[in-house]
Formats: C-alpha cells, sequence, structure tokens
C-alpha cells in the first residue's frame, strides 16, 4: 500500500513531497490523455481515488497522523482532475494536447496553489481527519483548479471579453 500511497514512491521526494506528487502525476496523465484521451482521463482519475482511498485509510491506520506529506496518490487525483479542461479542450478543438501548453501550466499552478492555500471546501475537507478528507481536499482543488483553468481559457480566447 505504501507503493501506492506515495505514487511509486515519489511521495518521499524532498523537500515539498506534494509538489513532487503533482508534477509526477502531468507526464502520466499526458500518456493516459494520449492512450484514450479525456474520457480514460476520467476513468483513471476515478479508479486513483478509489485505489488512492484504499492505499490511504490502510496508511493512516498504522499510524498517529491522519496526513502523512509522503502520501501523494491524493495529488495525483487532484492534479488529473485539474487537466480536465485541457484534454477535453484538446479532444474538442482537434488538436495536439501540448498546443494547449498555457492549460497544463496553469492547471498545475492553481492546482498546487489551492492544494496549499486550502481555501473554502478544500481545507474543510482536509480538516475531516479522514482517509476521504485525505483524498477529498485534493479533489476539489482540482476541481478548483479546472475550474479557474476553463476562465483563463475562456478570457485568452476572447470568450469572456
Amino acid at each position: 500500500m505504501k507503493l501506492v500511497a506515495s505514487f511509486f514512491g515519489v511521495g518521499y521526494l524532498r523537500p515539498a513531497p506534494g509538489t513532487w506528487g503533482s508534477l509526477a502525476a502531468l507526464p502520466v496523465g499526458y500518456g493516459i490523455l494520449l492512450a484514450g484521451g479525456f474520457w480514460l482521463l476520467l476513468a483513471a482519475s476515478v479508479l486513483a481515488f478509489a485505489i488512492g482511498m484504499a492505499a490511504t485509510q490502510r496508511v493512516i491506520a498504522t499510524g498517529d497522523d491522519h496526513d502523512p506529506s509522503w502520501v501523494v496518490i491524493d495529488e495525483v487525483v487532484g492534479q488529473w482532475i485539474a487537466l480536465f479542461p485541457v484534454g477535453y479542450g484538446a479532444a474538442m478543438m482537434g488538436v495536439d494536447l501540448w498546443r494547449l501548453y498555457p492549460g497544463w501550466i496553469a492547471a498545475f499552478v492553481l492546482f498546487r496553489l489551492f492544494d496549499i492555500w486550502k481555501p473554502w471546501l478544500v481545507g474543510k475537507a482536509d480538516r475531516m481527519g479522514s482517509a476521504l478528507g485525505v483524498m477529498l481536499d485534493d479533489v476539489i482543488a482540482g476541481v478548483f483548479a479546472a475550474i479557474v483553468t476553463i476562465v483563463l481559457a475562456a478570457l485568452a480566447h476572447g470568450v469572456l471579453m
């Protein structure tokens, strides 16, 4: 379970294991998008959430820390959710994924911002003190990052002007 929870050891990198986990999620997410597009990334995110939830429950049951810093499977799930607009947008427009590189950057930076800052629902989920809270705060941070990424894309493309 430690292998899954640490996303194959990425969570043991220092400093800032959460950032390393988010960075590691990018090339894997890219590969998933190349292999099967948005819908495969969505399915992979749901699967990673379920597996991550089970792994996190086991990890926190054996220790006194409800959210060990080396557990980064939650960051992977949140980062993939933040990438949903990029994957969907590229497929919708019929363009290569890397043509939306500003979206990749925005999704990464915004996810990290919301994950570290923990505003509103992100913080509320984090304070749950359970495996669900560990996973859910990153899911919500990913959703927030995805929403802001969509707004920024709309601004950049003149849709909201």
